[in-house]
């Protein structure tokens, strides 16, 4: 016959009652001081308790002992992110409150049969009328217009779209308020002159097609040259090198000789200064190339000036004076460009031949 552990041991009956306060006990000051009397009365007489006792001291000393204090700024921050969790649950549960019984789930869940119910017949209310309701009448067709031909008694149906402006319709305020994108050349036939696209963006982007001899691509690409800080550089010199087939215009060339002046890009200045070579000598090409000689920083643009200038002298296109030789002895005698010095003296000795 098993007999009962608590018959056999009545001492461990009676440490079942201590057991739940040793470590209570250990703590401190958990328990009240009756408590503590009795507790401590029972240690006294019992070796079990006392040893479990001294275990929970241990470990308590042990853990106390590896014990690092919080960083302040740590508990700032936990205590700033609770504070500012209650001031949220704080104002939900004021909404929750005011509108709550607006929310579904605060009507659907008490009631869920009824809920159910109403979730089935708004499914199928959807289901039924909502292809219904969807349905749109579809958009008529675009109008067409029937355009008649004088040769022919067949009509043509098109569609009705608008045309893009023509050509001759751009003003000076388009020019003014468009920027022009890109140019782009297409060669011609032997002989013939390439044709030119010019994209202009604005208000409404605009396409300007023709050769250089159309007047409206002409008018476009002197745009670009009298109005030099609005465009890139890439720009300028495309329409540098288009209007070099028409160096003769007198607009033209003074819109040439306008970028040698003032064209911010030496390779802009340069290109028109090539334009220049050919064209009729005249009183505002000599002044242009004296002005790039004496002026302009960039010792390629003084370069090709000085080689145009000693050009029309030897062809005797362009006759010598005071303002003309001043300007060549103080190159001949000033210039930082051995190059250009040699050349001064060697147009001042075609010039006037008793010069040495």
């Amino acid at each position: 016959m098993q007999m009962d552990w608590r018959e056999t041991n009545p001492a461990s009956e009676k440490c079942e009652g201590f057991r739940p306060m040793l470590g209570l006990f250990v703590a401190g000051d958990e328990l009240s001081d009756a408590e503590r009397t009795e507790v401590a009365q029972h240690l006294a007489q019992c070796e079990e308790c006392s040893a479990e006792v001294e275990q929970e001291r241990e470990l308590l000393g042990m853990l106390s002992a590896h014990r690092a204090e919080p960083d302040a700024a740590l508990l700032a921050s936990c205590r700033a992110n609770l504070e500012e969790a209650l001031d949220r649950e704080e104002e939900g549960g004021w909404l929750r409150r005011k509108f709550g019984v607006f929310l579904p789930s605060n009507w659907l869940s008490p009631e869920p049969a009824w809920s159910a119910a109403l979730l089935v017949m708004i499914g199928f209310s959807v289901g039924l009328f909502g292809p219904r309701w969807l349905e749109r009448p579809r958009a008529n067709p675009a109008p067409t217009v029937e355009i008649s031909k004088p040769t022919s008694n067949i009509a043509e149906s098109v569609t009705e779209e608008p045309a893009p402006a023509p050509v001759s319709e751009i003003s000076p305020l388009d020019l003014h308020n468009a920027d022009v994108a890109s140019i782009n050349v297409f060669p011609a036939d032997a002989g013939a002159a390439p044709q030119v696209e010019l994209h202009m963006r604005g208000a409404e982007p605009m396409t300007v097609q023709g050769t250089v001899d159309d007047d409206s691509v002409k008018r476009v690409l002197l745009y670009i040259l009298r109005n030099n800080n609005r465009f890139d550089p890439d720009v300028r010199l495309n329409a540098v090198d288009l209007l070099r087939e028409r160096s003769q215009d007198p607009e033209v060339r003074s819109a040439l000789c306008r970028s040698v002046q003032t064209d911010g890009n030496a390779a802009v200045r340069l290109k028109a200064l090539e334009a220049l070579n050919g064209a009729e000598p005249q009183q505002i090409i000599r002044d242009t190339l004296l002005g790039a000689l004496t002026d302009d920083t960039n010792p390629g643009v003084r370069v090709e000036a000085i080689n145009s200038l000693r050009e029309m002298a030897e062809k005797g296109q362009v006759a010598s004076d005071s303002h003309m030789l001043e300007v060549l002895r103080d190159r001949m005698q000033h210039d930082p460009n051995t190059y250009i010095r040699l050349q001064s003296a060697a147009a001042i000795r075609d010039l006037d031949p008793g010069q040495k």
